[in-house]
């Protein structure tokens, strides 16, 4: 890939190259301003790079840190939007996963009203409900109670066993034992992460 992006004169990555394997659930850490959103957004297609390629493989989720919701729509309405935007058939897949984040109790209730953790199911759920074969997730768990978060992983290893492939950015690393594979970002560049704290 080899992905250089700067803003101004600020280069926030220099030369970052990752591949990320089938049926596995890797991650980036780093501090705050890193340039792990950054990296995320242009592995989405959301930010050109300088110079360098992506290649993706099939369909791709993001689900980006800042959740982008109308406030002023009902979660079954999100979902109706979403089935239209993807050309999907029905809903079951979305159904499945807010059974399994336990979101389906709020398909009547506007975005607006939600609390950030509900939010945050949503955002997920929207990401997913394509099936796609490449999940990028920045900062997934903001929000989510001690259950959620434990089923939010549940949820990644189900994804692993299909045969997809996930990729959490976190400024913490202390999940690193539920990956496959970790990468720390530091001052523009990628390195695999071989010193895990535990």
């Amino acid at each position: 890939m080899d992905v250089h992006h700067a803003f101004r004169r600020r280069m926030v990555l220099r030369g970052v190259s990752l591949e990320l394997g089938t049926g596995m659930v890797a991650g980036v850490v780093g501090e705050n301003g890193a340039g792990k959103t950054t990296l995320l957004r242009i592995l989405s297609g959301e930010l050109r790079a300088d110079h360098g390629v992506v290649h993706h493989r099939g369909r791709i989720g993001y689900c980006p840190q800042d959740v982008v919701l109308n406030n002023s729509l009902t979660v079954r309405q999100h979902l109706a939007f979403f089935k239209v935007a993807f050309a999907l058939a029905d809903l079951r897949r979305a159904e499945e996963i807010m059974e399994t984040l336990s979101l389906s109790q709020y398909l009547d209730e506007r975005a607006g009203v939600l609390s950030g953790g509900t939010r945050q199911k949503l955002n997920l759920t929207l990401a997913l409900m394509h099936d796609p074969q490449v999940l990028l997730l920045d900062e997934p768990y903001q929000g989510f109670d001690w259950d959620t978060y434990q089923r939010f992983w549940d949820l990644a290893s189900h994804l692993r066993d299909a045969g997809r492939s996930v990729l959490v950015v976190s400024h913490l690393a202390h999940d690193a034992e539920r990956l496959d594979e970790v990468w720390q970002l530091s001052q523009g560049v990628l390195r695999p992460r071989t010193a895990l704290p535990s």
